[in-house]
Parts: C-alpha cells; sequence; structure tokens
C-alpha cells in the first residue's frame, strides 16, 4: 500500500525529518496527556521548541501529526524486531527469543503504543488502511517465525493456526503499554514476559516435549490446537 504524503514547504530532507522527529516528540507527550482532540496545534508547536508558523512548514493539519506519530511508531518498531529476526533459526527457544525482545521494545515505546492505541481511530480516511496495514505487515514477521519453527519441524501447525497465534503475541506485546494501569501493579517486566511466553508456548503442540514449558510425558499429546 501507498505511502501517504503528508506536504511540507520546506525543501530540505534532512531538516523536515529533524524537525518532524521532535514533532512527534512533542506531540506523543500531549496527546497522552490530554488525547488527540483537545491537544490544539499550538500546543504541539510549544512542545516541538518551535512556533506554530514554523509547525506549518512541515505539516498542513493536526491529523498530519497524528498519522507521522503512527508510521513512526510502526517503523520503529518493524525496524527493530527486523534485526532481532535475522537471527531467528527457526527454533522453540529463538521464538521464545522473539517474543521477548518485542515485549521489550513494547515497554520501551510504552507511551507511543499507547497514544496509537487510543487514538489511531482519529486517522484520516486516507491515512486509516495505511497505518493497519502496516500492523499486518508486522504481525506477518512473527508468521514468518513460527513458520520456520514449522519447517524446521519444531511446531505442528495449520496456517490458520499460525497467524492467529501471530496475533496473539503482538497483542499481548502492545498489551503491556495499554493495560498498563493494571499490568505493572502486578508484575515486572521480566515476570509478564515469562507468564505470557509460557502461555503462548503451552498452547502449541510441540515435538519436543521435554522441555519445562511443554507437556511432560503421559500427559495428552495427540492435539495441535491453541
Amino acid at each position: 500500500m501507498k505511502k501517504r504524503e503528508v506536504h511540507a514547504s520546506v525543501k530540505d530532507e534532512r531538516l523536515v525529518s529533524m524537525r518532524r522527529n521532535q514533532m512527534i516528540k512533542g506531540a506523543v507527550t500531549l496527546f497522552k496527556e490530554k488525547g488527540f482532540h483537545r491537544t490544539t496545534t499550538r500546543e504541539i508547536a510549544k512542545a516541538s521548541g518551535f512556533s506554530i508558523g514554523t509547525l506549518y512548514e512541515y505539516i498542513r493539519t493536526k491529523e498530519d501529526v497524528l498519522y507521522l506519530v503512527c508510521d513512526f511508531i510502526y517503523d520503529e518498531v518493524k525496524e527493530r524486531l527486523q534485526k532481532e529476526l535475522e537471527y531467528n533459526s527457526g527454533t522453540i527457544e529463538s521464538l521464545k527469543r522473539t517474543i521477548s525482545y518485542f515485549f521489550q521494545v513494547m515497554d520501551d515505546m510504552q507511551d507511543e503504543v499507547l497514544v496509537m492505541y487510543q487514538e489511531v481511530k482519529s486517522l484520516t480516511k486516507d491515512a486509516l488502511p495505511y497505518v493497519l496495514n502496516k500492523e499486518l505487515e508486522m504481525v506477518g514477521m512473527f508468521e514468518k517465525v513460527i513458520t520456520r519453527c514449522v519447517d524446521n519441524g519444531e511446531l505442528q501447525l495449520s496456517e490458520q493456526q499460525i497467524k492467529i497465534v501471530s496475533h496473539n503475541i503482538f497483542v499481548q506485546g502492545q498489551m503491556w503499554s495499554f493495560r498498563r494501569w493494571a499490568l505493572h501493579k502486578m508484575f515486572s517486566l521480566e515476570e509478564y514476559i515469562e507468564l505470557q511466553t509460557e502461555m503462548l508456548i503451552k498452547g502449541l503442540f510441540l515435538k519436543n516435549a521435554d522441555s519445562d514449558f511443554y507437556p511432560k510425558e503421559g500427559q495428552n499429546e495427540h492435539s495441535g490446537s491453541l
């Protein structure tokens, strides 16, 4: 899906990138505190460190700012996750490491993820499909990791099961951010990762059943259901 263009009157791409990064950082703080609709462009400009006139050299509307925020978040998560996936070997241990890494990224970017989760509905009709498609692309990255495990004989899952497990991983990572008001009172990040990973892995039919996470000898092991 084609990237949505955000108009800028400034032609220096390096300067555009720098100013928009400032804008994104300021907007995330404001959107988290006040919400998208109650935040003004003047407040965004002030939080970004420049005037309202300068702001409009890089965007046309407040909706442009929200789009840039969402686009930045997905690009950042995808870039960081892609680096981790390059080392994934299609084993259960590497899958667990990838899940852990993704949850840590969600913790690092929890403010951004919270804003995106709360405000994505406010995107314009032309921007929303593009942003949602980027999320599906990231879910697809987990599909590839799990498919490697299936190809290696580590997991026995159907194509539909691979898809739903991938969505589960993605949502559970995001949940650490948008349910943090409750989860952070109950668990440390390490405890959350361990519990979620254990439940995810236990829900899969695994061939190497001698792991601590896997069904013990004598238990029912004849189903691949989630």
